[in-house]
């Protein structure tokens, strides 16, 4: 006699919601612990994540998710700070470029390396499991945002 097996049902796709909903939840409230102790809150070292490449502040507010008005303050503490600039667009000097610094760069390189409970949860990963999660986040990801 053949051994029994229980088929497991698919997972829906709220559950799948819920379940990547939580993860983004815990990875942002490690991002955020990690810069405040790096004299940061959590929209400034974000917005150092979104300025790798220079960015229009607009554009900015839209990665952010916040009116562009508020964008303004969070730029103004990262320049005092030294960490972000300010530049006119060369196409049009109406336009205002936000870029990191290469102190910023460091503070948001040390921020991502104070992420220890991020980094204890991808490091129980094999690198195949590693490998088909960043496939499938690069899969979903353009649907997200488009």
């Amino acid at each position: 006699m053949a051994p029994m097996t229980t088929a497991v049902p698919p997972v829906t796709t709220a559950e799948l919601m819920e379940a990547v909903a939580a993860v983004g939840s815990a990875y942002f409230l490690d991002f955020a612990a990690a810069a405040g102790r790096h004299g940061l809150s959590s929209s400034q070292a974000k917005a150092l994540a979104a300025v790798l490449e220079p960015v229009p502040m607009r554009a900015l507010a839209g990665r952010l998710g916040c009116d562009a008005s508020n964008v303004t303050g969070i730029v103004d503490r990262l320049e005092t700070l030294g960490l972000a600039r300010r530049e006119a667009a060369a196409a049009d000097r109406r336009v205002k470029m936000v870029t990191i610094t290469p102190e910023g760069a460091e503070v948001l390189r040390l921020v991502r390396a104070d992420m220890t409970r991020t980094h204890h949860a991808f490091d129980s990963l094999g690198p195949e499991q590693r490998t088909i999660l960043n496939d499938l986040c690069r899969q979903v990801l353009p649907l997200l945002v488009a």
